[in-house]
């Protein structure tokens, strides 16, 4: 049997070569993921055994047994002087296969994310909803621990995270952190949800709203007093709003879209397309609760919601993700063909671009 490699040396090469993954899968090289496309090192092809061998040797014996009966397993683990990464280990063919992703250790700030103005006014939000979404890869978690890094520096409050697994690890500032574990810290998120309201928290961030159970939680949380941040897998706003909606029953839908408009502050879906150069830029399309919009949400008109957000947009703090990919490429951050690619509404945006 040929030799496992270490799996640290292979996790620093992800650090050393700035890259966001490393994917271990039987009958490949080790792969890497550098400004989000993948790239093979020049290592010896990967057979079950070897991965098997260099994934289990960072695994406790309990982790090994739930993967084992589970076939999947997700987690976060720091490495000594390397770095904080998640991971999830799953089977393919038989075999065991790994994706990890590093966590940077330093949170960056809304400042060194050039976050727009608007993110500081929303984290001074005493209640409600806020909601950061896109697909897997595209920044959300670290969109949000900008967010609350932000109110860590700036104000005392109780924060509760509630993540599958903990991602940023957050140091006591101003505020105070209790990050929760699902699985190692509770048994869910929805149950932590509930728990977590007789907790004393201002501020509440779900890691992922995947469920009826944990939307009711977060709608009730953000109704009765609470700041509470989520993330969903979702493209666009509109099409997040839509979802939320969908996960309840015609009967219940009235009653949730009511709770809607009057506990959602905003919706950022964003994409991180590559940058001309190197690295990536967020395009993110925001979207604001004003009375326009609460009414549209109420009276299930979400259609007509993004004429409504393109409209006095000085004055909210709204845009659309056609308008931030058209200013990339005006700027030549960003190839017309990956705005396009990467586009929730690329006839839309070949149109914006026409003259440019």
């Amino acid at each position: 049997m040929a030799q496992a490699l270490d799996i640290r040396k292979l996790l620093k090469s992800v650090v050393a070569y700035k890259a966001s993954d490393l994917h271990l899968v039987a009958g490949s090289e080790p792969q890497i993921r550098i400004d989000g496309r993948l790239v093979a090192l020049n290592l010896p092809v990967l057979d079950g055994n070897m991965i098997e061998e260099m994934s289990y040797s960072i695994l406790t014996e309990k982790q090994k047994k739930e993967f084992e009966e589970e076939s999947e397993l997700d987690f976060a683990f720091p490495l000594p002087n390397i770095g904080r990464f998640r991971a999830n280990y799953y089977k393919t063919m038989n075999s065991v296969a790994c994706a990890f992703r590093i966590i940077p250790t330093d949170i960056p700030s809304l400042d060194e994310l050039n976050a727009k103005k608007i993110f500081k006014d929303l984290i001074k939000r005493e209640k409600g909803l806020i909601l950061v979404t896109g697909p897997t890869g595209s920044g959300k978690s670290t969109t949000l621990a900008a967010m609350l890094n932000e109110i860590n520096m700036t104000e005392s409050k109780h924060i509760i995270t509630v993540e599958d697994p903990v991602e940023f690890v957050h140091e006591n500032k101003k505020c105070l952190f209790s990050q929760r574990n699902v699985g190692s810290d509770t048994k869910s998120f929805a149950r932590a949800l509930k728990s977590s309201l007789r907790e004393d928290p201002d501020i509440i961030l779900i890691g992922e709203m995947r469920d009826k159970e944990t939307i009711e939680a977060a709608l009730t949380a953000a109704e009765t007093g609470h700041l509470v941040f989520g993330t969903l897998h979702t493209n666009s706003a509109p099409q997040t709003i839509n979802r939320i909606i969908d996960v309840f029953g015609g009967d219940e839908q009235p009653q949730i879209r009511a709770q809607l408009s009057t506990s959602l502050i905003s919706v950022v879906s964003q994409a991180l397309l590559p940058r001309i150069g190197g690295g990536r830029v967020a395009a993110q399309e925001i979207l604001i609760t004003n009375p326009a919009i609460a009414n549209l949400i109420r009276e299930d008109k979400v259609h007509q919601l993004y004429s409504q957000m393109q409209l006095n947009q000085q004055g909210t703090g709204m845009c659309t993700q056609t308008q931030e990919m058209t200013e990339y490429v005006k700027k030549r951050a960003v190839s017309k063909e990956n705005a396009i690619q990467y586009s929730n509404r690329p006839e839309e945006l070949i149109k914006a671009m026409e003259n440019m």
